[in-house]
């Protein structure tokens, strides 16, 4: 099973969301791209992941055009708020969904406020994609 995870910059919410569902079965082929990949890892994404045992501070950002030629089993969008739009994947799939998530790294406030809505949105994803293991591919 291959399944490619996908949103803006590949940096935060489709970073946590490759580690989990690869956490959930390590088995499953996972990888994660960005229509405008940032080349970064968001430090916030891997400290709060690192929190509750997933290390995903090897991970890479990178541009969904690497991943073009590739057959999929299932390509997901993760991007979430009304003024952001999700990145089509032209690629070969064999299913397409969409789990939307707020941008932690949108948050504006406090050290603490910042902090707890990356893991209001880790919690989330974790949720979403548990979801999505347990009724598409466990």
């Amino acid at each position: 099973m291959k399944v490619l995870i996908l949103c803006t910059g590949n940096s935060c919410r489709s970073q946590m969301a490759h580690g989990f569902l690869q956490s959930f079965d390590k088995d499953l082929q996972v990888y994660s791209a960005g229509t405008e990949a940032s080349g970064k890892l968001n430090q916030n994404a891997v400290q709060v992941m690192n929190e509750i045992g997933i290390d995903i501070s090897t991970h890479t950002s990178d541009s969904v055009e690497k991943f073009l030629n590739e057959k999929w089993d299932y390509v997901i969008t993760v991007c979430g708020g009304a003024n952001e739009a999700c990145p089509a994947f032209i690629g070969d799939v064999k299913h397409r969904l969409h789990i939307g998530f707020d941008d932690p790294s949108h948050a504006v406030g406090s050290d603490e406020f910042i902090m707890s809505e990356f893991h209001r949105v880790r919690d989330e994803i974790k949720g979403g994609f548990y979801k999505f293991y347990t009724e598409n591919i466990k």
